[in-house]
């Protein structure tokens, strides 16, 4: 008589490599454990573009006044501004956002409104920045008009 030998499972053959599960296009990040946020403020004579970022500068959400039903010359207004970064605030409490840092670029007249509604909002700003660009020397100038 043979002895039998005690049988092993069999061994899977190694398979090709097996495609990594991606997460799907339409799911939303959480972000729940989010209290702290960027705000930047850009206001030009025209319009004013306020955008919420995290820490790494990944922008949450963001308004413009147009987008906020202002038209022509009224985007450019302190009241187009105040509305947007409300919206944007209301967003930002909604994430679980608590504190903010602000920077503010361009010489558009709803500067101060903005910073306002944000923080009347809720918000605890914690700290205030100006980053319009300024030209060291500038391009060269047009040439002088001759009359």
């Amino acid at each position: 008589m043979a002895e039998e030998k005690p049988q092993t499972p069999p061994t899977p053959a190694p398979a090709a490599a097996a495609p990594a599960a991606k997460p799907q296009s339409g799911a939303k990040k959480s972000w729940k454990g989010l209290t702290y946020a960027k705000v930047y403020i850009q206001c030009s004579f025209n319009n004013t573009i306020v955008s919420l970022a995290d820490e790494r500068g990944d922008v949450l959400a963001w308004a413009s006044a147009g987008g906020n039903g202002f038209r022509g010359t009224k985007k450019g207004t302190p009241f187009a501004a105040g509305i947007t970064a409300t919206k944007i605030a209301k967003r930002a409490l909604e994430l679980g956002v608590k504190q903010v840092s602000v920077f503010i670029k361009g010489p558009g007249p709803g500067r101060e409104t903005a910073v306002r509604s944000l923080g009347n909002a809720g918000l605890i700003i914690i700290s205030l920045k100006d980053v319009t660009p300024l030209p060291h020397n500038g391009c060269r100038p047009p040439k002088a008009r001759r009359v």
